[in-house]
């Protein structure tokens, strides 16, 4: 393996001021008018910087979770045991706010400062953000039916983590399970029956193919009643204090994270309750659905920059061939293209995020509804390739597990797999595109308020125009693609520094723009650009 010649010998964690000092993280977040929140960030990443949470971020994946199906007597407990560090980590990240702040808290802004929190926590420890996501996205689904909202909500809101799965508990986390082995996406293709109890409770058979975080303490599921398929909230821990049946059957050997569980259950009669308007489970779940597309572009966003920071540290404190790697221009046209994929995947993020808010204009309802699922398909599926070229700026010390990059490298493909792979959400965009006028219009309307910028940029936007008048499902990806690059850039024009700005058109819209990370069109402040990073 070619690695670089060491002349000295950095330690192998990045020290916690590289994960404080986010520079475009700050500024975005203070663009959005979540300035008041800016202080409690500094607070949350001078927290996830300490050695004490990396070490527990390093334990919480080598100690994997462990299904105890039957107690010491033979009876089912379906439980699964964490180890204490990732209990630690969902403890301060639901103390931060991480999961619900923005509905505890609906000023403006809320939902940026909450993007914020989450990626700061989600770029050392990426496992523990899927209980967390799942309890924010659960929040607006549960609006659905007033009494159930009234039994959950307050509890999601509570910044208390009790892992124990007990009754009377102040504080609740949401997982999900939708997936089923005959189904995959097609979710219209779910066989697990619910059939009512004729007191209020459904009773639930069915077998679902994942099931993240199973210790959760409630869920939303689909099932099929006798009018159509239906959504329903399932407690793990029934409100007699019994359990309600839920059947581990095994935890997935998945490609990423190991410290969250993700598991395959069972339900034999299992109690739920309807959510929502019966044969409606689609329309219910939806909300839920878009939220957590959101929160798979702040987890990618969260790696990129954890990747960032880890060769851009590496390369500051290595030296190879009589110079510092950072000084040296190949690896510097290669750090900075990392940093412009990473800080556009940054300005995207909480562009969105900020749609998000209760005060947001009517325009940015719309905008939110194309934007999320053209930056979800862009932002996750550039993900993986990010981590792979941050890894071998590290060498051979990126492919060991003894630096955080392996495993950065492993888990971002599952944005992109998680609410929707890449040809579902393409033509979701394309349904966008032809039934919702509106948010085609807010979408155009923000790519043209970077107009006159920069002159390559204003002739994609006209090319973009153009395609859009004949694409169809052929052609959908590379129209995504454009669309999302065109996003990235007109916020980068108008909000980013110009050697940033400057640099992201160039590379990514230019007539030089490479293939691979590192190909940079010549002239652009590189050096600037790392930086800022």
């Amino acid at each position: 393996m070619g690695t670089h010649t060491v002349v000295n010998q950095p330690p192998p964690r990045v020290d916690l001021d590289e994960y404080a000092a986010n520079v475009p993280l700050q500024e975005a977040v203070e663009r959005h008018d979540a300035g008041w929140a800016a202080s409690d960030l500094g607070e949350v990443g001078r927290h996830v910087g300490t050695a004490a949470f990396q070490a527990d971020a390093e334990r919480a994946n080598v100690r994997e979770p462990q299904l105890r199906g039957f107690d010491r007597w033979g009876n089912r407990v379906d439980e699964v045991d964490y180890d204490e560090s990732y209990h630690r980590i969902i403890r301060s990240a639901v103390a931060a706010g991480a999961h619900t702040a923005a509905w505890a808290e609906p000023r403006p802004g809320a939902n940026v400062a909450r993007a914020a929190t989450f990626m700061l926590f989600a770029q050392v420890e990426p496992g523990h953000a899927c209980p967390i996501s799942m309890s924010h996205a659960a929040v607006p689904a549960l609006a659905a039916n007033p009494a159930l909202a009234e039994a959950w909500v307050p509890r999601l809101l509570s910044r208390e983590y009790d892992g124990r799965l007990e009754a009377g508990k102040t504080s609740a986390l949401f997982g999900m399970a939708m997936t089923e082995k005959q189904g995959g996406s097609d979710v219209r293709a779910n066989t697990t029956q619910a059939i009512a109890a004729g007191d209020g409770r459904w009773l639930l058979t069915g077998h679902k193919w994942f099931c993240s975080a199973p210790m959760s303490d409630g869920f939303l599921v689909l099932a099929q009643t006798a009018g159509g398929l239906s959504c329903f909230v399932v407690p793990r821990v029934l409100e007699d204090g019994t359990r309600n049946v839920f059947l581990i059957q095994r935890l997935k050997d998945k490609l990423g994270n190991r410290s969250n569980a993700s598991s395959e259950v069972e339900f034999d009669r299992t109690v739920g309750y309807l959510l929502g308007e019966e044969g409606r489970g689609v329309h219910t779940i939806l909300e839920m659905v878009n939220r957590t597309r959101l929160d798979c572009i702040l987890g990618s966003a969260a790696g990129m920059r954890q990747a960032v920071a880890e060769a851009t540290w590496h390369a500051r404190h290595r030296s190879a061939f009589g110079a510092r790697l950072v000084d040296q221009p190949a690896m510097t046209a290669v750090l900075a293209d990392l940093a412009l994929e990473s800080e556009a995947a940054t300005a995207v993020a909480l562009r969105l995020a900020r749609a998000h808010d209760a005060d947001a204009p009517d325009t940015d309802v719309a905008f939110r509804r194309l934007a999320t699922a053209v930056t979800k398909y862009w932002v996750c599926k550039r993900g993986p390739g990010h981590a792979y070229e941050a890894l071998e700026c590290l060498g051979g010390n990126g492919y060991t597990e003894a630096f955080p990059l392996a495993r950065r490298y492993r888990e971002q493909p599952v944005m992109a797999i998680w609410e929707g792979s890449g040809n579902v959400i393409v033509l979701d965009v394309l349904r966008a595109l032809g039934r919702e006028p509106a948010s085609r219009e807010a979408f155009d309307g923000e790519l043209s308020a970077a107009r006159g910028t920069h002159a390559a940029y204003d002739a994609h936007h006209d090319r973009l125009r153009a395609a859009l008048a004949t694409g169809d499902e052929s052609s959908a990806r590379p129209l995504v693609a454009a669309l999302a690059v065109a996003l990235q850039a007109s916020l980068l024009l108008r909000h980013a520094p110009a050697a940033v700005a400057d640099a992201f058109v160039a590379a990514r819209l230019g007539p030089d723009r490479g293939s691979l990370y590192g190909e940079l069109p010549p002239g652009l402040d590189t050096a600037a650009i790392v930086a800022r990073a």
